[in-house]
């Protein structure tokens, strides 16, 4: 039988809530396949325990409460703090376990908090580009995942690539993009990767670059016109994505 830490078990809270999110999953998964038909790919990666910082693009509101139900295990997302400040959605996002972050400066509550959350165990979510793509393709990334990086170094990174949520309504002032048929939503989650944190004559490298490693597994899980600025950098490269296994659970 597997060990389990002392500092990753559940507390009863816990535990409780992740009982309600795999019950809700059951109903949530088959309904999402339905209304939009819902795709879930690299299950095999996700970890059965243990901490891991869950990285994504981001193209919708809806991203991170489909990213949350394609996952077998709760995943904690930053969220902006403006939703804090509305109370019915404030306290959906508190249920979904989401915490603020300010996207302006560098916010070293929320890096503490999500540093705490993976020495728990737990799964912590972040969108390396800070905001939703207007044109659908990847853009920069801030900082912010690359500082939590290299501060918790021996916690797996997992690239999740999600497309198909440009076309759904109720995207705020983003807007949305024409929609032929009936939309398709896939979320494809990569093999955990390793980011090097120092080159190879010894230099520590920035945050900026360490992101800009993560956008470069995030690109190379999406289909060739959602990759933005990354797609000729991934053809110099000559990178070719691994085929993933399509998992339904």
């Amino acid at each position: 039988m597997e060990q389990i830490p002392t500092a990753w078990r559940l507390s009863r809270r816990r535990k409780i809530k992740t009982l309600i999110f795999l019950t809700a999953r059951l109903f949530v998964v088959p309904l999402l396949r339905l209304l939009i038909r819902f795709r879930i790919e690299g299950l095999q990666h996700v970890p059965r325990i243990g901490p891991a910082i869950v990285a994504a693009n981001h193209l919708h509101n809806a991203d991170p409460v489909l990213i949350i139900a394609a996952f077998t295990r709760p995943v904690l997302f930053m969220a902006k703090k403006e939703l804090f400040t509305v109370p019915v959605v404030r306290w959906f996002v508190r249920q979904s376990g989401a915490f603020p972050v300010d996207r302006g400066r560098p916010d070293r509550q929320a890096l503490r908090h999500a540093e705490r959350l993976l020495h728990e165990g737990m799964l912590v979510g972040i969108f390396p580009e800070g905001t939703r793509s207007i044109t659908g393709e990847l853009q920069l990334p801030h900082p912010g995942v690359g500082l939590l990086i290299r501060r918790n170094p021996f916690v797996p990174v997992l690239p999740v690539a999600i497309w198909g949520t440009e076309v759904l309504p109720f995207n705020g002032a983003k807007g949305r993009k024409p929609m032929r048929g009936w939309p398709r939503v896939t979320v494809r989650i990569g093999a955990p990767i390793t980011v090097k944190l120092q080159t190879p004559d010894g230099r520590e490298r920035s945050p900026e670059e360490i992101a800009d490693d993560v956008m470069l597994a995030i690109a190379q899980l999406l289909p060739e016109e959602y990759r933005g600025l990354y797609r000729e950098r991934l053809r110099d490269r000559n990178v070719v994505r691994e085929p993933s296994t399509v998992e339904t659970s």
